[in-house]
């Protein structure tokens, strides 16, 4: 192997012609400590050790008998081809939008709600202009992502597809539309009566205990209308002891 060079090529061959079984051990974890050193970047690797070992058994030819932590690879796997991965054979009509698309324009078609039928339409005329300025590095006009969304929809989406020609595509989600419809609902529940508000407690008892009790009428608001009278009352009473002759 090249990687390590002629002379671990040299070192494998004479730990071979080893007759010690024991010597032939030691050799080798010290030859594996070499290459070790040789690769040092290779260490991250999870079957660093194990790779190792496979290499050295492959540079002795497979001929190498000691008791090494890992047994030693097949001849035929050294040879062995890799699988060839299977080219996709969809039938795409405008590959720059891929698979996804289609599965897109598939789910719009089934989508009853036609509020939702259209959001999601948008959201598909959107995507495909996008796709089609990576592809293509340029901005296409409205008419032809139009058509190309009627081609692949196989003439499924017409009424979609006529708002947006005329109108524009719409500006929200599927799913965004989805959560602004539960946001109103929740505002219609409150306001149209469906919850009440939650009076104040504390204005019940004031607004209660004034209307109730004809005493409470003239009550003063502050709490401290009462300490401030009393104070006025002690001031004159001390002023009209240091008058003389009372």
């Amino acid at each position: 192997m090249k990687e390590y060079g002629s002379n671990v090529q040299k070192l494998a061959d004479h730990i071979v012609k080893m007759e010690d079984k024991a010597k032939r051990n030691l050799y080798a974890h010290i030859l594996i400590e070499l290459m070790r050193q040789i690769h040092p970047n290779m260490r991250d690797n999870q079957d660093y050790t194990n790779k190792l070992w496979d290499d050295l058994y492959i540079i002795s030819g497979f001929q190498l008998d000691v008791d090494s932590p890992f047994p030693p690879p097949s001849k035929e796997s050294l040879g062995k081809q890799p699988l060839k991965v299977a080219y996709n054979q969809q039938n795409l009509m405008y590959r720059h939008y891929g698979r996804n698309i289609d599965l897109l324009l598939e789910k719009a078609i089934q989508t009853e709600n036609k509020e939702d039928k259209l959001a999601f339409v948008s959201y598909i005329f959107r995507l495909m202009r996008s796709f089609f300025n990576t592809w293509n590095k340029d901005n296409p006009e409205d008419n032809v992502l139009l058509v190309q969304l009627a081609q692949l929809s196989k003439g499924q989406l017409t009424e979609e597809i006529d708002y947006i020609r005329a109108n524009g595509p719409v500006d929200a989600a599927p799913k965004d539309r989805n959560n602004n419809n539960q946001e109103r609902n929740r505002g219609n529940h409150v306001g149209g009566g469906g919850f009440k508000a939650q009076p104040n407690q504390h204005a019940e008892r004031q607004g209660g205990n004034s209307q109730g009790n004809p005493n409470n009428r003239n009550r003063p608001n502050n709490k401290f209308a009462g300490r401030n009278n009393n104070n006025g009352n002690n001031n004159n009473n001390r002023n009209n002891r240091k008058k003389p002759g009372i």
